[in-house]
C-alpha cells in the first residue's frame, strides 16, 4: 500500500513535530516546513526517517502570503522528484507563533504579525496548495483551548484561533465536493518551548493549569502528536467540521 504523504508547516519543532513522529510511525511520509533553522528541520528529518518515513524540510515563511506560489512549485517539485508524483494527502497547518499581552496594550504590529501566520497565511496557504492536494484528503487546522475559555494576555492570538475555527467549517461544506475532510484540534496547555517555554518551565504556572484541568496534569507533546495521527488516521476520515479538543479537560 502506498503510505499517505503529509504536509505539517511548522514541522520541525514542538507540536508539530511531534506529530510528524507520530505520523511516520502511522505509516505516513513526511514533508516538514520551517522557518529559519534549517538544523532543527534536519534533526526533525533525522527522527521521522528513523521511524521508517521517507520525508523532506521544505522552507516557508508561514506569515508571508507573497511566498506562497513559488512555495506550492517547490513542493510539487519536491513530490516529483522523491515521490513520482504531484499531488499529497493531508495538510496540518500548524505553523504559529504565540504573544502574551494585555488588550490594551497589544500594539498593531503585534497583531498584524498574529493575524499573518495564524490566520491569514492559513487561509491562502490552503487555498494555494489546493490543486496539490488528492481528492478524498484530509485537512487539520491548530487552533487553542484559548478559544474557548478565556485568559488574560491572549485576546489576539484566540481571536486569530477563533477565526481559523469558523474557517474549518466553511472549508469542510465547500471542499466536500472533492471528499476532502477538514478539522480543526484545539490543544489545551502543553510542555513545549512554545511562548517562551512557559507551560514547561514555570513549575508555579504548570501547577496551576494542572490544578484547572480535570485529569490532573498539563499536556505532554506526545498527548497530541497520537491525537494528529489518529484524525488523520484511515478509519476517522468520516469526522468532518469538528473541533476537537485535547486539553486534558481544562477549564471544565
Amino acid at each position: 500500500m502506498t503510505r499517505p504523504i503529509t504536509l505539517i508547516t511548522g514541522g520541525s519543532r514542538g507540536l508539530g513535530r511531534n506529530g510528524a513522529l507520530h505520523l511516520a510511525k502511522a505509516g505516513h511520509d513526511l514533508i516538514l516546513t520551517y522557518h529559519s533553522r534549517q538544523d532543527e528541520a534536519e534533526r526533525a528529518l533525522a527522527e521521522v526517517r528513523a521511524a521508517g518515513a521517507k520525508a523532506q524540510a521544505l522552507r516557508l515563511d508561514a506569515g508571508d502570503v507573497a511566498s506562497f506560489a513559488a512555495f506550492a512549485q517547490t513542493l510539487e517539485r519536491t513530490l516529483q522528484e522523491h515521490w513520482g508524483t504531484g499531488r499529497f494527502q493531508a495538510l496540518v497547518n500548524n505553523a504559529g507563533t504565540g504573544l502574551h499581552a494585555p488588550f490594551q496594550e497589544t500594539t498593531e504590529a503585534q497583531f498584524d504579525q498574529l493575524m499573518n501566520v495564524h490566520f491569514k497565511g492559513v487561509f491562502f496557504l490552503t487555498q494555494r496548495l489546493l490543486p496539490l492536494l488528492a481528492d478524498g484528503g484530509r485537512i487539520l487546522n491548530l487552533s487553542s483551548g484559548l478559544a474557548r475559555f478565556a485568559l488574560p494576555g491572549s485576546s489576539a492570538y484566540a481571536a486569530m484561533k477563533g477565526a481559523v475555527e469558523v474557517l474549518t467549517r466553511y472549508l469542510a461544506k465547500e471542499l466536500g465536493s472533492r471528499r476532502i475532510s477538514v478539522n480543526v484540534l484545539a490543544p489545551g496547555a502543553i510542555e513545549t518551548d512554545f511562548n517562551g517555554g512557559a507551560v514547561r518551565d514555570n513549575p508555579a504556572l504548570n501547577q496551576a493549569i494542572a490544578a484547572q484541568t480535570a485529569l490532573g496534569r498539563v499536556g505532554l507533546p506526545d498527548d497530541i502528536g497520537a491525537v494528529v495521527a489518529a484524525l488523520l488516521g484511515p478509519g476517522t476520515g468520516w469526522i468532518n467540521a469538528q473541533r476537537i479538543e485535547a486539553s486534558g479537560g481544562m477549564f471544565l
